[in-house]
Protein backbone atom coordinates (compact mmCIF):
# COMPACT_ATOMS: atom_id res chain seq x y z
CA UNK A 1 0.00 0.00 0.00
CA UNK A 2 1.21 3.51 -0.78
CA UNK A 3 1.38 5.63 1.21
CA UNK A 4 1.93 3.08 3.96
CA UNK A 5 -0.08 3.43 7.16
CA UNK A 6 1.98 4.50 10.19
CA UNK A 7 2.24 1.88 12.91
CA UNK A 8 4.61 3.46 15.43
CA UNK A 9 3.54 5.96 18.09
CA UNK A 10 5.06 9.05 16.48
CA UNK A 11 3.42 8.44 13.10
CA UNK A 12 0.04 7.67 14.65
CA UNK A 13 0.12 10.87 16.71
CA UNK A 14 1.00 12.86 13.58
CA UNK A 15 -1.90 11.26 11.67
CA UNK A 16 -4.28 11.95 14.58
CA UNK A 17 -3.16 15.58 14.75
CA UNK A 18 -3.46 16.15 11.00
CA UNK A 19 -7.01 14.84 10.64
CA UNK A 20 -8.18 16.64 13.81
CA UNK A 21 -6.70 19.89 12.51
CA UNK A 22 -8.40 19.31 9.14
CA UNK A 23 -11.78 19.06 10.89
CA UNK A 24 -11.16 22.37 12.67
CA UNK A 25 -10.10 24.01 9.40
CA UNK A 26 -13.31 22.80 7.75
CA UNK A 27 -15.46 24.10 10.62
CA UNK A 28 -14.16 27.66 10.93
CA UNK A 29 -15.53 29.10 7.65
CA UNK A 30 -18.91 27.30 7.85
CA UNK A 31 -22.06 29.38 7.57
CA UNK A 32 -25.32 28.56 9.34
CA UNK A 33 -26.46 26.88 6.14
CA UNK A 34 -23.27 24.80 6.04
CA UNK A 35 -23.71 23.59 9.63
CA UNK A 36 -27.24 22.45 8.78
CA UNK A 37 -26.26 20.42 5.71
CA UNK A 38 -27.00 16.69 5.97
CA UNK A 39 -24.06 14.30 5.72
CA UNK A 40 -23.72 10.72 4.54
CA UNK A 41 -23.74 9.63 8.18
CA UNK A 42 -27.46 8.85 8.69
CA UNK A 43 -29.31 11.44 10.75
CA UNK A 44 -26.36 13.77 11.25
CA UNK A 45 -25.71 17.26 9.93
CA UNK A 46 -22.30 18.90 9.66
CA UNK A 47 -22.86 20.41 13.11
CA UNK A 48 -23.78 16.98 14.50
CA UNK A 49 -20.52 15.60 13.14
CA UNK A 50 -18.59 18.33 14.99
CA UNK A 51 -20.58 17.68 18.16
CA UNK A 52 -19.69 14.00 18.00
CA UNK A 53 -15.98 14.79 17.66
CA UNK A 54 -16.15 17.23 20.58
CA UNK A 55 -17.97 14.74 22.82
CA UNK A 56 -15.50 11.89 22.31
CA UNK A 57 -12.37 14.02 22.54
CA UNK A 58 -13.72 15.74 25.67
CA UNK A 59 -14.17 12.33 27.26
CA UNK A 60 -10.55 11.49 26.40
CA UNK A 61 -9.24 14.56 28.22
CA UNK A 62 -11.22 13.61 31.31
CA UNK A 63 -14.24 15.83 30.79
CA UNK A 64 -17.12 13.50 29.92
CA UNK A 65 -20.52 14.90 29.01
CA UNK A 66 -23.39 14.74 31.50
CA UNK A 67 -26.01 12.06 30.93
CA UNK A 68 -28.74 13.01 28.47
CA UNK A 69 -31.80 11.14 27.20
CA UNK A 70 -31.68 10.20 23.54
CA UNK A 71 -35.01 10.11 21.68
CA UNK A 72 -35.90 7.06 19.60
CA UNK A 73 -34.36 8.38 16.40
CA UNK A 74 -34.67 6.14 13.35
CA UNK A 75 -30.91 6.34 12.71
CA UNK A 76 -30.03 5.06 16.21
CA UNK A 77 -30.12 1.29 15.78
CA UNK A 78 -28.17 -0.15 18.73
CA UNK A 79 -26.56 0.60 22.09
CA UNK A 80 -23.34 1.82 20.50
CA UNK A 81 -25.28 4.21 18.30
CA UNK A 82 -27.19 5.46 21.34
CA UNK A 83 -23.93 6.05 23.18
CA UNK A 84 -22.53 8.03 20.25
CA UNK A 85 -25.74 10.04 19.98
CA UNK A 86 -25.55 11.43 23.52
CA UNK A 87 -22.93 14.08 22.81
CA UNK A 88 -24.74 15.09 19.64
CA UNK A 89 -28.11 15.39 21.38
CA UNK A 90 -26.57 17.46 24.17
CA UNK A 91 -25.35 20.06 21.64
CA UNK A 92 -28.26 20.12 19.18
CA UNK A 93 -29.79 23.29 20.61
CA UNK A 94 -26.48 25.05 21.23
CA UNK A 95 -25.37 27.78 18.78
CA UNK A 96 -23.09 26.60 15.99
CA UNK A 97 -20.31 28.98 17.01
CA UNK A 98 -20.39 27.67 20.57
CA UNK A 99 -19.82 24.11 19.38
CA UNK A 100 -16.90 25.22 17.20
CA UNK A 101 -15.38 27.16 20.09
CA UNK A 102 -15.72 24.13 22.36
CA UNK A 103 -14.10 21.96 19.70
CA UNK A 104 -11.15 24.34 19.45
CA UNK A 105 -10.60 24.24 23.20
CA UNK A 106 -11.03 20.48 23.54
CA UNK A 107 -8.83 19.56 20.57
CA UNK A 108 -6.11 22.01 21.62
CA UNK A 109 -5.88 20.24 24.95
CA UNK A 110 -6.18 16.76 23.46
CA UNK A 111 -3.50 17.36 20.83
CA UNK A 112 -1.27 18.82 23.53
CA UNK A 113 -1.64 15.56 25.46
CA UNK A 114 -0.72 13.58 22.35
CA UNK A 115 2.36 15.74 21.72
CA UNK A 116 3.52 15.09 25.26
CA UNK A 117 2.91 11.37 24.71
CA UNK A 118 4.95 11.48 21.51
CA UNK A 119 7.79 13.39 23.19
CA UNK A 120 7.83 11.06 26.20
CA UNK A 121 7.03 7.64 24.75
CA UNK A 122 6.17 5.05 27.42
CA UNK A 123 8.99 2.63 28.18
CA UNK A 124 6.69 -0.37 27.91
CA UNK A 125 4.73 0.70 24.85
CA UNK A 126 3.25 -2.76 24.31
CA UNK A 127 1.67 -2.61 27.77
CA UNK A 128 0.48 1.02 27.61
CA UNK A 129 -3.27 1.64 27.49
CA UNK A 130 -5.65 4.52 26.87
CA UNK A 131 -9.31 5.31 27.45
CA UNK A 132 -11.78 4.82 24.62
CA UNK A 133 -15.56 5.25 24.30
CA UNK A 134 -15.88 1.52 25.00
CA UNK A 135 -13.34 1.23 27.84
CA UNK A 136 -9.58 0.79 28.23
CA UNK A 137 -7.71 -0.47 25.17
CA UNK A 138 -4.03 -0.91 24.21
CA UNK A 139 -2.53 2.49 23.38
CA UNK A 140 -1.59 1.95 19.73
CA UNK A 141 -4.89 0.21 19.05
CA UNK A 142 -6.78 3.06 20.70
CA UNK A 143 -4.96 5.70 18.66
CA UNK A 144 -5.69 3.75 15.49
CA UNK A 145 -9.39 3.53 16.31
CA UNK A 146 -9.60 7.24 17.03
CA UNK A 147 -7.76 8.12 13.82
CA UNK A 148 -10.19 5.97 11.83
CA UNK A 149 -13.20 7.62 13.47
CA UNK A 150 -11.89 11.15 13.05
CA UNK A 151 -10.92 10.63 9.41
CA UNK A 152 -14.27 9.07 8.49
CA UNK A 153 -16.08 12.05 10.01
CA UNK A 154 -13.68 14.45 8.29
CA UNK A 155 -14.70 12.82 5.00
CA UNK A 156 -18.39 13.05 5.97
CA UNK A 157 -17.98 16.79 6.46
CA UNK A 158 -15.97 17.22 3.26
CA UNK A 159 -18.60 15.39 1.21
CA UNK A 160 -21.41 17.52 2.65
CA UNK A 161 -19.53 20.78 2.04
CA UNK A 162 -18.21 19.81 -1.38
CA UNK A 163 -14.61 20.19 -0.20
CA UNK A 164 -12.83 16.91 -1.06
CA UNK A 165 -9.35 16.31 0.29
CA UNK A 166 -7.00 14.26 2.47
CA UNK A 167 -7.69 11.06 0.56
CA UNK A 168 -3.93 10.48 0.47
CA UNK A 169 -3.25 11.45 4.10
CA UNK A 170 -1.68 9.26 6.77
CA UNK A 171 -5.11 8.98 8.41
CA UNK A 172 -6.60 7.79 5.10
CA UNK A 173 -3.92 5.10 4.98
CA UNK A 174 -4.66 4.07 8.58
CA UNK A 175 -8.36 3.58 7.85
CA UNK A 176 -7.69 1.81 4.55
CA UNK A 177 -5.22 -0.56 6.22
CA UNK A 178 -7.70 -1.35 9.00
CA UNK A 179 -10.29 -2.43 6.42
CA UNK A 180 -7.78 -4.46 4.40
CA UNK A 181 -6.71 -6.24 7.61
CA UNK A 182 -10.33 -7.26 8.14
CA UNK A 183 -10.72 -8.74 4.64
CA UNK A 184 -10.33 -12.41 5.66
CA UNK A 185 -13.20 -12.07 8.14
CA UNK A 186 -15.29 -10.11 5.65
CA UNK A 187 -14.71 -12.54 2.79
CA UNK A 188 -15.21 -15.78 4.76
CA UNK A 189 -17.47 -15.02 7.73
CA UNK A 190 -19.70 -12.36 6.23
CA UNK A 191 -19.65 -12.92 2.47
CA UNK A 192 -19.47 -16.71 2.71
CA UNK A 193 -16.90 -17.17 -0.06
CA UNK A 194 -16.11 -20.87 -0.40
CA UNK A 195 -12.71 -22.65 -0.20
CA UNK A 196 -10.75 -22.73 -3.44
CA UNK A 197 -11.60 -19.14 -4.33
CA UNK A 198 -9.51 -15.99 -4.20
CA UNK A 199 -10.83 -12.46 -3.75
CA UNK A 200 -8.59 -9.56 -4.76
CA UNK A 201 -9.16 -5.88 -3.92
CA UNK A 202 -7.25 -3.29 -5.93
CA UNK A 203 -7.46 0.39 -4.97
CA UNK A 204 -6.55 2.82 -7.72
CA UNK A 205 -5.77 5.75 -5.41
CA UNK A 206 -5.04 8.23 -4.00
CA UNK A 207 -4.13 5.48 -1.49
CA UNK A 208 -2.98 2.75 -3.86
CA UNK A 209 -3.27 -0.77 -2.51
CA UNK A 210 -3.58 -4.40 -3.51
CA UNK A 211 -4.82 -7.08 -1.14
CA UNK A 212 -6.04 -10.62 -1.55
CA UNK A 213 -7.71 -13.36 0.44
CA UNK A 214 -7.24 -17.01 -0.45
CA UNK A 215 -10.04 -19.11 1.04
CA UNK A 216 -8.83 -22.51 2.21
CA UNK A 217 -10.02 -25.23 4.57
CA UNK A 218 -8.50 -25.35 8.04
CA UNK A 219 -7.59 -28.52 9.94
CA UNK A 220 -11.26 -28.95 10.87
CA UNK A 221 -12.44 -28.60 7.29
CA UNK A 222 -13.88 -25.14 7.93
CA UNK A 223 -13.35 -22.20 5.53
CA UNK A 224 -10.37 -20.03 6.49
CA UNK A 225 -9.25 -16.77 4.89
CA UNK A 226 -5.52 -16.43 4.23
CA UNK A 227 -4.40 -12.81 3.70
CA UNK A 228 -2.01 -12.67 0.76
CA UNK A 229 0.95 -10.34 0.08
CA UNK A 230 1.96 -10.07 3.74
CA UNK A 231 5.42 -11.61 3.39
CA UNK A 232 6.79 -15.09 3.92
CA UNK A 233 7.74 -18.02 1.70
CA UNK A 234 5.34 -19.14 -1.02
CA UNK A 235 3.01 -16.39 0.10
CA UNK A 236 0.46 -16.59 -2.68
CA UNK A 237 0.44 -20.35 -3.00
CA UNK A 238 -0.33 -22.01 -6.33
CA UNK A 239 -1.93 -19.94 -9.05
CA UNK A 240 -5.69 -20.37 -8.69
CA UNK A 241 -7.69 -22.12 -11.35
CA UNK A 242 -9.11 -19.79 -13.97
CA UNK A 243 -12.58 -18.75 -12.93
CA UNK A 244 -11.86 -19.02 -9.20
CA UNK A 245 -10.41 -15.53 -8.72
CA UNK A 246 -12.56 -12.41 -8.38
CA UNK A 247 -10.81 -9.04 -8.57
CA UNK A 248 -12.60 -5.87 -7.45
CA UNK A 249 -11.13 -2.53 -8.51
CA UNK A 250 -12.21 0.86 -7.19
CA UNK A 251 -10.96 4.21 -5.91
CA UNK A 252 -9.93 4.90 -2.33
CA UNK A 253 -12.97 7.11 -1.92
CA UNK A 254 -15.41 4.42 -3.08
CA UNK A 255 -13.73 1.75 -0.92
CA UNK A 256 -13.59 3.82 2.26
CA UNK A 257 -17.08 5.30 1.91
CA UNK A 258 -18.51 1.79 1.54
CA UNK A 259 -16.41 0.45 4.42
CA UNK A 260 -17.69 3.29 6.60
CA UNK A 261 -21.27 2.39 5.68
CA UNK A 262 -21.87 5.73 4.02
CA UNK A 263 -22.73 4.46 0.55
CA UNK A 264 -24.56 1.39 -0.66
CA UNK A 265 -23.03 -1.07 -3.08
CA UNK A 266 -25.46 0.20 -5.72
CA UNK A 267 -24.02 3.72 -5.35
CA UNK A 268 -20.40 2.63 -5.87
CA UNK A 269 -18.31 2.91 -9.01
CA UNK A 270 -16.24 -0.27 -9.29
CA UNK A 271 -15.16 -2.88 -11.81
CA UNK A 272 -15.02 -6.66 -11.47
CA UNK A 273 -12.93 -9.31 -13.18
CA UNK A 274 -14.38 -12.67 -12.24
CA UNK A 275 -17.57 -13.58 -10.43
CA UNK A 276 -19.92 -10.59 -10.17
CA UNK A 277 -22.00 -12.28 -7.46
CA UNK A 278 -18.96 -12.92 -5.26
CA UNK A 279 -17.88 -9.31 -5.69
CA UNK A 280 -21.35 -8.11 -4.77
CA UNK A 281 -21.43 -10.24 -1.61
CA UNK A 282 -18.03 -8.94 -0.52
CA UNK A 283 -18.98 -5.31 -1.09
CA UNK A 284 -22.30 -5.77 0.68
CA UNK A 285 -20.35 -7.17 3.67
CA UNK A 286 -17.57 -4.57 3.63
CA UNK A 287 -18.90 -2.19 6.30
CA UNK A 288 -16.62 -2.12 9.38
CA UNK A 289 -18.18 0.72 11.37
CA UNK A 290 -20.76 -0.01 14.14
Amino acid sequence: MHPAAPEELSGLVDAYTQTAQAIMDLAYPCSDADFAKPTECPGWTVKDQLSHVVALEAMLIGRPDPEVDVPAYEHVRNDTGRLMERGVELRRERPDAEVVQEMQQVLARRLGQLKDLKDHEPENLDEAEMDSPLGRVPLLRGLTLRICDLWVHEQDIRAALGRPGNLDSAAAAVFTQSVLDALPMIVVKRAGVQPGRVVMVELTGPVVARAGVRVEKDENGEPHGHLMFTGGTDETGPIPVIGKTTSIQMSTDAFTRRAAGRRSTDDLHYSVHGDDQVARRVLDALVVTP
